[in-house]
């Protein structure tokens, strides 16, 4: 079964540049961390996909334990982990951000 969940994880992140393990979906978000986080993301431009582990207790253990980040939501940007919008605020700051999202988007703009 860990096996079985971890393999999805990897499909998902290999299927979607930004990817955000939240609470709730794009239409339905659960939590103002994950509606903050998609927030984020729209100001900037980038489109990103949002999977709800609250219907997926293992996934969410199974990220947990892969991130060693106990919260949600979590940021995935080419598949790396990021953390939530308290680590992207400050890197978006320095300008760290841009040439990541520029390279997860190599046609956009």
């Amino acid at each position: 079964m860990a096996d079985a969940v971890a393999e999805e994880i990897q499909r998902e992140l290999q299927q979607h540049p930004i990817l955000i393990y939240g609470k709730g979906t794009k239409t339905a978000p659960q939590c103002g961390f994950t509606v903050e986080t998609m927030e984020f993301f729209d100001q900037l431009g980038y489109p990103y996909e949002v999977i709800n582990v609250l219907e997926h207790p293992a996934k969410r253990e199974a990220l947990t334990h892969m991130t060693n980040w106990p919260t949600l939501p979590k940021v995935f940007i080419k598949a790396q982990f990021y953390g939530d919008t308290d680590i992207l605020g400050p890197m978006q700051t320095k300008g760290e951000l841009k040439p990541l999202l520029e390279q997860a988007f190599p046609n956009k703009g």
